[in-house]
């Protein structure tokens, strides 16, 4: 690596739940919480609105990591959707671990809106655990 060369950082799309992971996330903000800016966020309405299709072609088209988060169990504002997402992304995972993708690239959290400094952690784990994976190789169209 050439000195002038910067050192590898992660580029990781975070899908967050507009009631509470997107308030968790504005808290950290509010807060100066630190956290690595390795992620852009999409605000959806809900975590069972994410289409296992969006972090395929996330995957695709060179992001290394998704992050999915959501309001906890029993909390959602859409009564189930929550838990249809944790039942779809746990599929969705299997899925990923059998075409060669490693199981670090896809994580899922519960963060709700009074919960940044639990935002800024769970963004930092998921930062290393990517980095720690590498470059996305798999999948990536080119």
């Amino acid at each position: 690596m050439k000195p002038a060369e910067k050192e590898w950082t992660p580029k990781i799309l975070a899908f967050l739940c507009n009631w509470c992971s997107y308030a968790g996330a504005d808290l950290a903000g509010i807060s100066r919480m630190q956290y690595p800016p390795n992620i852009r966020v999409v605000r959806v309405p809900c975590s069972g609105r994410v289409n296992p299709y969006f972090i395929i072609k996330a995957l695709q088209r060179g992001w290394d990591g998704v992050l999915v988060s959501g309001c906890h169990p029993g909390d959602c504002h859409y009564i189930s959707g929550n838990l249809v997402a944790r039942r779809r992304f746990a599929v969705l995972k299997d899925l990923l671990e059998y075409l060669g993708i490693e199981s670090g690239r896809l994580n899922f959290s519960w963060v709700s809106a009074a919960e940044g400094e639990k935002f800024a952690t769970v963004v930092k784990e998921v930062v290393e655990k990517v980095k720690a994976l590498g470059p996305a190789e798999r999948l990536v169209k080119r």
